[in-house]
């Protein structure tokens, strides 16, 4: 068969939807100031769909340094890769920063925060080497865990009982290997909001012999006393081995790092392809991140207000009898049941006729029969923001109960009354 062909004829689990998503469920285009009112299809919408945490990504201080970086370096400075010819002071004065917040001795910047995980594991990892991971381990872990030509054994989701059966496993595999244990966990899991066990996973080390890897992308900004992170919320920061996370998030930009001992860092700058080969992150890329986490210890309040928001977002619609299962960080799922064509009614609807706007899940991501409204809680939203999401998700779980959308198809893009 040729390529294209079996391309045409198997879209893939999410690709077969195109017809119905694209534009709209999919790739939708928002537009204007990144902020909690912004524009879709000509009309505004109260957002809570972008991780934009701390609310950086249109503070006056924040545009401001990316301008003026932009301005006095351009996008093309430095060239080539930090090994050869794409280092600065810059970059290093970042690392030295990122590792003082984190408490951490020594930072490596990523040009990316999936491509830059993916990366770091293919580099700490070989062949006779086992690694132990969580089960709801986002992408990029799964893809960087997919080069991995040695033993991959998966615990179940924040269960440190399977964790401990796969670690005797593993050490069992590796007497017979003479290779190293790596676990990997998360700081929080983007999609159901649970913090990793990292408290209890760090005292197994005390037992087994292995090393810890923890992506902490949702927890950089929002965990911790003043966002230093998930291993500083649960006091275990010294037992994470290897620490990482991205600048996408709370940072508001591009961008990742990844931090540990001296000696690994180093062995890291030279053994992780993707760094070596690639060209070094922009100067006002790399100027505006040491903006922004200045900004972050300088500000409190904006972790103060992102907290704020997500109590009276959690309590309030657990209040209202909503289930947003376990999550103890600002990642807030709402779980409903119903099929995909009642998914994509009721979020046309709270679109169209309630005017707000949130990410969607439905299968394959999650199993057949739920739908997972993610809300983002942001430290620029409002309480009356909040109140209005609650409202307009009463409104819609109440015609979901009633099976208002069931009869209006998967294809159903006219108006619904609201």
């Amino acid at each position: 068969m040729d390529l294209f062909d079996k391309l045409k004829a198997d879209r893939g689990p999410l690709g077969k939807y195109q017809e119905l998503a694209d534009g709209y469920f999919a790739f939708p285009q928002l537009e204007g100031d990144i902020g909690p009112r912004m524009r879709f299809r000509g009309k505004e919408v109260l957002n809570w769909s972008l991780n934009n945490y701390l609310g950086l990504a249109n503070h006056p201080e924040v545009r401001h340094a990316d301008t003026e970086a932009t301005r006095a370096f351009g996008m093309a400075s430095p060239m080539g890769a930090r090994m050869m010819s794409g280092d600065t002071v810059q970059h290093q004065q970042l690392e030295q920063s990122l590792g003082r917040f984190i408490d951490k001795p020594a930072v490596m910047l990523l040009n990316y925060g999936y491509q830059g995980i993916m990366s770091v594991i293919d580099a700490l990892l070989g062949r006779h080497d086992v690694v132990v991971y969580d089960a709801e381990s986002h992408a990029c872990i799964m893809d960087g865990l997919r080069m991995h030509i040695g033993r991959r054994l998966v615990y179940k989701h924040n269960d440190i009982e399977s964790l401990e059966k796969n670690l005797i496993r593993a050490v069992k595999l590796t007497e017979e290997t003479g290779g190293c244990i790596l676990v990997i966990t998360e700081g929080v899991f983007g999609m159901n909001g649970n913090q990793g066990k990292l408290k209890e996973i760090v005292d197994l080390k005390q037992i087994y012999p292995f090393r810890l890897l923890v992506d902490d992308a949702h927890g950089f900004g929002t965990m911790g006393p003043n966002g230093q992170g998930t291993g500083v919320h649960q006091h275990c920061q010294d037992g994470i081995d290897l620490y990482f996370s991205t600048f996408a998030k709370s940072m508001a930009s591009i961008g990742a790092f990844i931090a540990s001992e001296p000696q690994v860092i180093d062995f890291l700058r030279y053994n992780t392809r993707s760094q070596i080969f690639a060209k070094s992150l922009p100067l006002p890329i790399v100027v505006g991140a040491q903006k922004r986490l200045e900004l972050i210890e300088e500000h409190p309040e904006f972790h103060h207000n992102l907290w704020t928001i997500t109590n009276a977002l959690q309590q309030g619609l657990k209040a209202k009898g909503f289930n947003i299962g376990t999550t103890n960080s600002p990642v807030t799922p709402v779980i409903l049941t119903g099929d995909d064509t009642q998914a994509a009614a009721m979020v046309y609807d709270l679109r169209e006729n309630f005017g707000i706007f949130c990410s969607i899940v439905i299968y394959p991501v999650i199993p057949k029969g739920l739908i997972v409204l993610r809300i983002t809680p942001t430290a620029v939203h409002t309480l009356d923001d909040v109140e209005q999401t609650i409202t307009a998700f009463e409104a819609v779980a109440d015609r979901l109960r009633t099976n208002y959308y069931a009869g209006l198809g998967s294809t159903h893009l006219e108006p619904v009354n609201a």
